[in-house]
């Protein structure tokens, strides 16, 4: 591991200063689940390593407001879990968060480090692309907000820009009525990455979302219907890896579409 500058500040200020004095050559540590294990392998060879744990203002909380469940950067998928407001709106999304890693990284992970992460197969990115979250972006310069459909870049790449942090995702709270589901395969049980995965909602009106992750090299959402699941999966490209290879990855797909799209049809029902 390369040696690098450690800093906890305590302000969001503080944060700023550092982003900055560092920048391009600065990482955030907020859970640290995907930081360390780069840092360790060398893959990442930061300057500074910036710890915002403590940062006042770093919300571990979710919250209503506006019409959006607003989750805090710092909440982490057992907050997620555990959470009654997103049980209610959105059981996709307790669904991907419930098979990130093992219990300890779920109790240090964040919801907002693994979009951050930016890995074509990270779980929870298909139910959030689904739902329609919007990331809350804040910098020296002021905030902005980034649909989440416009977050993701390529593997390991978001546009965040130079000095910008995460703050919060927002989730639109559902105003007709809507089922939602999550599915996903692994090589094995445990702490496995998928090899495939996928979130589905569906409303009265036929209407259907999919997003797929390890399908191609950003998570993809695409629209249609129930008659069209076979072409929405065909725009899928995944790739062969020691995951899976490709036209097993694709055919997967069918088939966990078809079972997403049934349990959120019974979902819509209740």
């Amino acid at each position: 591991m390369q040696p690098f500058a450690y800093f906890r500040p305590e302000s969001r200020g503080e944060v700023f200063a550092a982003l900055r004095e560092f920048a391009p050559d600065v990482r955030i540590l907020a859970g640290g689940t995907d930081l360390m294990v780069r840092l360790r392998s060398g893959r990442f060879r930061p300057n500074a390593v910036v710890d915002v744990k403590r940062v006042s203002g770093w919300s571990s909380q979710i919250v209503e407001t506006e019409g959006v469940l607003r989750v805090g950067a710092g909440v982490t998928m057992t907050d997620l879990v555990s959470a009654p407001s997103v049980q209610q709106h959105f059981p996709a999304l307790v669904e991907a968060a419930s098979v990130v890693g093992s219990v300890q990284i779920r109790n240090r992970a964040t919801l907002a480090g693994n979009i951050c992460n930016a890995s074509p197969a990270a779980d929870t990115a298909p139910p959030l692309l689904v739902y329609g979250a919007v990331v809350n972006v804040a910098s020296r310069a002021g905030e902005r907000q980034i649909p989440l459909s416009e977050f993701f870049l390529g593997p390991g790449r978001t546009a965040l820009a130079a000095g910008e942090l995460v703050e919060s995702i927002d989730l639109p709270i559902p105003v007709e009525a809507a089922g939602s589901a999550f599915q996903r395969i692994t090589r094995r049980r445990g702490v496995d990455l998928a090899t495939a995965n996928l979130s589905c909602s569906v409303n009265r009106a036929g209407e259907v979302r999919m997003a797929f992750g390890a399908a191609a090299p950003i998570p993809l959402l695409v629209t249609g219907t129930a008659a069209s699941l076979e072409e929405m999966t065909a725009q899928a490209r995944p790739i062969s890896d020691v995951r899976g290879g490709a036209a097993y990855r694709q055919a997967m797909l069918l088939v966990m579409a078809r079972r997403a799209l049934e349990v959120s049809l019974g979902r819509l029902r209740q």
